[in-house]
């Protein structure tokens, strides 16, 4: 899935959390920038990936030099990358990262873990649609 489209589930998954938990008017808005963010920024993890597969980091580099390639063409992005193996590790990478994000942040608020959890949960699974062709 590409950014713009985890932005906007990422938008409505966070808006629809910060007005469902008692928050203040402060903590909502800043739950709902950083659900925003968690949901379109874990997909860093992929850069990891490709470094591993590709042996270099070429892939991060033509984006950080190209920051409109990186948004605009996010099918090439990774481009020499077996996608197959790909789709798979950047899932696993998701459960790692995701799971010691929620558990790291559990020992500072429940709340704010389960916020996290949702929106890394509803991240996964629009990955999930996409590669399965169904979304």
């Amino acid at each position: 899935m590409k950014s713009p489209e985890h932005a906007v589930l990422g938008a409505l998954t966070a808006g629809a959390l910060s007005v469902a938990l008692p928050l203040g008017t402060v903590e909502a808005v800043g739950l709902f920038v950083y659900g925003v963010g968690l949901s379109v920024f874990v997909d860093l993890d992929h850069f990891l990936i490709a470094r591993y597969h590709a042996g270099d980091w070429s892939h991060l580099r033509r984006c950080v030099g190209d920051p409109a390639f990186a948004f605009t063409q996010q099918e090439r992005v990774f481009d020499g990358v077996d996608t197959t193996t790909l789709e798979t590790h950047r899932l696993l990478s998701h459960a790692l990262v995701g799971g010691a994000l929620v558990g790291a942040i559990a020992l500072y608020d429940p709340v704010y873990a389960r916020f996290t959890a949702v929106v890394l949960y509803v991240h996964v699974v629009a990955d999930l649609l996409r590669d399965g062709d169904l979304a």
